[in-house]
């Protein structure tokens, strides 16, 4: 998954599902592959994993939604960071442990 980008990996992440697409060098296009799976555009959330430190960023711009409270690229909402973190950590980190 880090062929696109070397550093990290963009991932749109299903909240409902528990899923998530990466490697694509937009957000948009992993969500894109989400949503052809049967994913709700409104369940699925742009974040980065970054391996060499283990960390999630929350930045994209798929996660510019006014309508559902979220008006920056950044999401705002600290419970929706936290289970966009568990997935991206439960699915990403098992091949680097």
């Amino acid at each position: 998954m880090l062929q696109a980008l070397g550093t990290y990996i963009k991932t749109a992440v299903d909240v409902q599902r528990g899923i998530l697409a990466g490697s694509g060098e937009l957000h948009a296009d992993c969500e894109e592959i989400l949503l052809e799976d049967g994913s709700l555009q409104e369940h699925i959330w742009g974040a980065d994993w970054i391996p060499v430190t283990a960390e999630v960023t929350f930045e994209a711009l798929i996660n510019i939604r006014p309508g559902q409270g979220n008006r920056s690229m950044t999401i705002e909402d600290a419970a929706l960071q936290s289970r966009i973190s568990e997935i991206v950590s439960n699915l990403l980190t098992q091949d680097i442990a």
